[in-house]
């Protein structure tokens, strides 16, 4: 039972095209208990959970986020290398759908409530960051949040003058060894909202902060983090995120008795939404059979999401391409493209590194000052390496002046056969004081016949001990 006494944070990790999984996640608290987003104390999230907390807290509107999760999605796999192809900008198409998603006041709205995780380049630690001044600053902080060094680009995004990367590389999900935070997961774990595979490994991988079990299923979901699969497989995942955070709402009694807001009544919430939808029986076989000739037919079937959100998912699966496109995806046009790429991917590396250029051209000063400092830094690291390598450092010689004069009581000390000192055999031999027990000792100090003797060594290379005494 999650008890919501004192407050409540919710918490997204980090998985990268796998955030369609936090927009099922969201558009179920929403809909079943929107109390548990609106009176939430902070939304943490790194790298992709900070985009769908960012949407949370700034109210904006999760279609259009699912939109352009989709819209990303569909790009990446146009071409031969996905989204490592160098002609795909993931950091310019962030921002892009950022600035035009949010509101103008979402800063006001996020500042606060709102935590993005980021690990910062100096020296690999986390920082939440909370309060953002402008929009251009959260968007910022966003896209600092989700950018993976060289699968995003080389040189890290700059927040406050400061460069961070992926804030999933440090803290994966924020705040959660927290009680009262509920954490929200699309890999298979010990998280709160979370896919529950049917594997019998007991193995688990904690990667920053967040339970990963070891199963198939999980490696599976790896892969489609960095790689974004097809829309149709991208419903079935938001329909997971929204069966998961239903079954937790069910297990903890979290559910709304009434529903927040007026609309269908809950019998009609599978309507279908790309036909137009019939009770009687000759039409009902008239729809399947046209739904048959359709590639999006099992959505209406299957797939239970927000009417919203499924409306989404219905127009993504549409297969509304030109000529080109269809062409283009023929087996033997895509087998030529890909024998033909050693040719074709240094002209569009070309093309794709000019048109970048042309927009770095205004970061050129930061960026370049940026590197000239790591540079320096490299530079009297390997100096003060290299120096403290090439000096030997000097070892004391063996002398053989006299040490104290005994105390009295003790035997007489025979000059001729003096023992060889070292620096070492100075400390643990002939400068401790044995500590006494007795109460005369505190009051009389310890008393000895004569003064010490002058006790010397000299420094030296290690190579004169060898010498005779008399050189």
């Amino acid at each position: 039972m999650f008890d919501l006494k004192g407050g409540w944070n919710l918490s997204f990790a980090g998985c990268g095209f796998l955030g369609i999984y936090h927009i099922g996640v969201a558009s179920c608290l929403l809909e079943k208990a929107p109390y548990l987003v609106k009176g939430a104390t902070r939304l943490y999230g790194a790298s992709a959970g900070a985009l769908t907390a960012s949407v949370l807290a700034s109210q904006a509107a999760l279609t259009k986020c699912c939109e352009d999760v989709i819209e990303v999605a569909k790009e990446a796999r146009k071409r031969n290398l996905g989204p490592l192809h160098p002609s795909f900008n993931l950091v310019k198409v962030l921002k892009t759908g950022l600035n035009r998603d949010l509101p103008s006041d979402a800063h006001i709205l996020a500042s606060g409530r709102l935590c993005v995780s980021l690990t910062r380049v100096s020296d690999g630690e986390n920082v939440l960051v909370s309060d953002f001044s402008s929009k251009e600053e959260l968007i910022q902080a966003l896209v600092c949040s989700c950018f993976i060094p060289i699968y995003c680009g080389l040189i890290p995004p700059a927040f406050r003058g400061v460069r961070y990367v992926d804030g999933g590389i440090s803290d994966n999900l924020p705040q959660s060894e927290l009680k009262n935070t509920i954490t929200i997961s699309p890999f298979s774990g010990e998280s709160d909202i979370c896919p529950r595979d049917s594997s019998t490994s007991f193995h688990e991988l904690r990667f920053t902060n967040t339970s990963i079990q070891i199963n198939l299923g999980n490696m599976y979901r790896l892969s489609q983090a960095l790689f974004p699969p097809e829309p149709k497989v991208l419903a079935e995942m938001c329909q997971s995120g929204y069966k998961d955070a239903l079954r937790f709402l069910q297990e903890n009694n979290l559910l709304m008795l009434e529903r927040p807001t007026s609309g269908p009544p809950p019998l009609q919430e599978n309507l279908h939404t790309c036909c137009k939808y019939t009770e009687t029986t000759r039409e009902w076989l008239l729809r399947r059979l046209r739904l048959l000739g359709k590639q999006h037919w099992w959505m209406d079937e299957q797939i239970i999401l927000p009417t919203p959100i499924k409306k989404v998912f219905c127009e993504a699966c549409q297969d509304n391409s030109g000529l080109y496109d269809k062409v283009s995806q023929m087996l033997p046009v895509r087998v030529a493209s890909y024998m033909l790429l050693p040719y074709t991917l240094p002209v569009q590396s070309a093309y794709s590194v000019a048109q970048r250029f042309l927009e770095w051209i205004p970061e050129v000063p930061d960026d370049v000052s940026w590197l000239f400092g790591v540079a320096g830094d490299v530079y009297r690291q390997a100096w003060r390496g290299s120096a403290a390598g090439s000096l030997s450092e000097p070892c004391l010689r063996k002398c053989l002046s006299a040490p104290p004069l005994p105390l009295e009581g003790d035997g007489p000390l025979q000059s001729d056969h003096l023992p060889a000192l070292s620096s070492l055999d100075l400390h643990s031999s002939y400068w401790q004081i044995p500590k006494s027990t007795s109460p005369a000792s505190q009051h009389h100090p310890l008393r000895v016949s004569s003064p010490p003797q002058q006790v010397c060594f000299f420094v030296g290379l290690q190579d004169e001990t060898d010498r005779p005494e008399g050189q």
